[in-house]
């Protein structure tokens, strides 16, 4: 993993001289930049671009089927390599195109955006949305690098930067409490990509989701943590047909896994206040409309955390105290849902 600024010139070294051909997979906003990329790399290899739509959109068998076209037209062999240049839908995608086309090419990850950095790019999971729910089809697979440059985000939209900050603050939340102080002391400069302050919650970010998945990989255990806020994320996504950023679900899925565990005697009042706090502090909502709760629960029971009806929710004793609530009694999380809706 390679995360500063200027890194991407490291993308040719981390191909390395036994690549031949390269797909870069990127989204329509970044078309320039991957032009450049296929310029930058076409002295040592035969450079290929995939356009793919934007967001959630990109996340779909009809788009991986036309990265397999793309591959199989120009007789892409296991010696060749994938790129997954974009946010955290594209790397998702391309992980999932690198896994599967003739059962696992090279695949290096070239996040853009805040959350890819911190989150989907790194871990080795990939994954596609369908009707029924989102990242319900896909694979666990490696890539063989991930540079993360700082450099890129300075053109990202600033509601994009802080959407992205909630899988920041999330690993605050499970593991590493010096994000949170980050955040409290200066919540501009923590959101400043060219500050200190920023960089260092990335590395504290990307380190907490590093270390988290050498332990666990496949999600069979401590890897679960890494889900805090996204039982009930997942669902408002899928609820809101994928047009919500992800970062602003999983706000107020945390929300509601702290209102959760306040109310099963779990967590104190200052902790979720706390919750509250870092999250409005950096403009993510908070809240989601009170009559939705019956789509939300049934979105939740078809998710792929669940154990087959037993749905388990990632909660907190305290800060960087995760534990699984297992099986929680409908009208607790009824009540908790009441807690944050508007």
């Amino acid at each position: 993993m390679q995360v500063g600024r200027g890194v991407l010139d490291g993308l040719a070294a981390e191909l390395g001289p036994d690549v031949r051909k390269v797909l870069v997979v990127h989204q329509p906003s970044l078309a320039d930049l991957a032009g450049e990329l296929r310029t930058q790399l076409s002295a040592d290899y035969e450079v290929l671009l995939a356009e793919i739509p934007d967001g959630e959109a990109a996340k779909r068998v009809e788009v991986a089927a036309f990265c397999w076209q793309i591959l199989g037209t120009a007789d892409f062999t296991r010696s060749d390599a994938v790129v997954g240049f974009g946010g955290g839908a594209a790397t998702d995608l391309a992980g999932f195109v690198a896994a599967t086309w003739l059962r696992g090419v090279k695949l290096v990850q070239v996040p853009t955006t805040v959350l890819g950095m911190v989150d989907a790019a790194v871990g080795g999971k990939t994954g596609i949305n369908t009707s029924e729910g989102k990242n319900l089809v896909g694979a666990f697979y490696s890539p063989a690098a991930v540079i993360a440059d700082l450099d890129i985000l300075a053109g990202l939209p600033r509601n994009d930067l802080l959407a992205g900050f909630a899988e920041i603050v999330k690993c605050g939340f499970i593991a590493e409490p010096e994000i949170l102080d980050i955040v409290e002391r200066d919540v501009a400069v923590a959101t400043d990509s060219g500050s200190e302050e920023f960089r260092r919650a990335v590395e504290l970010a990307i380190g907490v989701k590093a270390r988290v998945v050498g332990e666990d990989f496949r999600e069979a255990g401590l890897r679960e943590i890494l889900n805090y806020g996204h039982t009930l994320g997942h669902a408002i996504e899928y609820a809101e047909r994928f047009q919500w950023r992800h970062g602003a679900a999983v706000s107020i899925g945390m929300m509601y896994a702290a209102e959760l565990a306040r109310l099963a005697g779990r967590l104190s009042d200052d902790v979720v206040d706390r919750h509250r706090s870092i999250l409005e502090s950096l403009d993510l909502p908070v809240s989601y409309p009170a009559g939705r709760w019956k789509t939300l629960l049934s979105v939740m029971k078809r998710d792929k955390k669940a154990r087959g009806d037993l749905l388990r929710f990632i909660i907190l004793d305290d800060i960087a105290r995760p534990t699984v609530l297992a099986g929680p009694d409908q009208s607790l999380l009824f009540a908790a849902y009441q807690e944050i809706g508007d």
